[in-house]
């Protein structure tokens, strides 16, 4: 009777753990440049499989890419291997996605930050705008100078979507602030370069920026190391970055990417949902990072006018214009 037990609670307890996988699924996940280590998107990524494994005990597949032909490549050989659901960081994989999801249509994809319009493909965006306000709103009021920075990483509509989100906060904080704002390059390398994303935002201090917004991946490293070098307050992203530099960095505007892949695998096969989840402040998808860290930075004023702003975000009374949606921003 008592090995009948024990076997009955084993099962019951290897059921728990593969209950995502009942149906055979075997997921995996690509990431792109930067790394799983970059602290910031793909990382949080990195957590959000991570939490996956750790509740479940199921592994899942992983690769990290290193330039970007390897995209197609490394989804291509999950997908020969039966891998399902395949998840793809970032919106730069769109195409390998589409490539390979249409020649197995029997298998789950998802993409992150990008629309891949497949009847087997989730695709997850968020309203960056939204959270990049509150942080630009933090800013605005923490700035003594009223000059603050954005450094962005590649120079396409998803980045200036922060930057005008951003600077929206800024001007609602401090109508008359002035706004400097430099992308990092035009290419993949532009995530990775923390020396340049450093060097600019030297010279958005040397103009008397005393709050620089980093959304620039691994090169934010550098946006948040010379920030605190020099005497400025930083802004992480994506990932809670405030630990990075403790009482140097006044928030980090959170992108809940751990949240979505964990949603992801957990769900597995049986439970996919193709079509597009958009995910902001409403659905937590967005926010901002406090934490002991950052706390002596937000006075209670502050604290006081990002809740009442975000409360007004998700009411709708206050409307956060996204720069994607007309590739334009109505405040510089």
């Amino acid at each position: 009777m008592l090995r009948r037990t024990l076997l009955a609670a084993a099962a019951a307890l290897a059921f728990t753990a593969g209950a995502a996988l009942a149906d055979d699924s075997k997921p995996a996940i690509v990431f792109d440049i930067g790394g799983k280590f970059d602290k910031s998107f793909n990382e949080s990524m990195f957590n959000g499989a991570e939490k996956f494994k750790a509740e479940t005990g199921v592994a899942y597949g992983e690769f990290e890419i290193a330039n970007e032909a390897q995209r197609e490549q490394a989804i291509r050989n999950f997908a020969d291997q039966g891998y399902s659901p395949i998840i793809a960081a970032g919106f730069a994989q769109a195409a390998a996605v589409e490539k390979v999801a249409k020649e197995y249509p029997d298998l789950k994809f998802a993409i992150v930050d990008m629309v891949v319009d497949l009847p087997n493909v989730q695709s997850i965006v968020f309203k960056e705008n939204e959270g990049s306000y509150l942080v630009g709103l933090l800013a605005g009021m923490a700035s003594k100078s009223g000059k603050v920075g954005f450094v962005g990483g590649m120079d396409i509509p998803l980045i200036r979507k922060f930057g005008c989100g951003y600077a929206q906060g800024v001007k609602a904080a401090k109508p008359d602030a002035t706004i400097f704002q430099n992308m990092t390059g035009d290419t993949g390398a532009a995530w990775n370069d923390p020396v340049k994303g450093g060097e600019i935002t030297k010279g958005q201090m040397a103009q008397g920026a005393d709050v620089v917004y980093a959304a620039a991946g691994a090169t934010g490293l550098g946006v948040l190391q010379a920030a605190a070098d020099g005497g400025a307050l930083s802004i992480g992203v994506d990932a809670n970055q405030n630990y990075l530099h403790p009482g140097k960095v006044l928030t980090s505007m959170l992108k809940r990417v751990d949240v979505a892949v964990y949603n992801v695998m957990k769900g597995g096969n049986a439970n996919f949902k193709p079509g597009i989840q958009a995910l902001g402040l409403a659905e937590d998808g967005v926010g901002y990072a406090m934490d002991d860290n950052n706390k002596p930075l937000i006075t209670p004023e502050m604290l006081a006018a990002v809740e009442k702003a975000k409360a007004d975000i998700i009411a709708g009374t206050i409307k956060v214009h996204d720069y994607t949606e007309d590739n334009a921003c109505p405040v510089q």
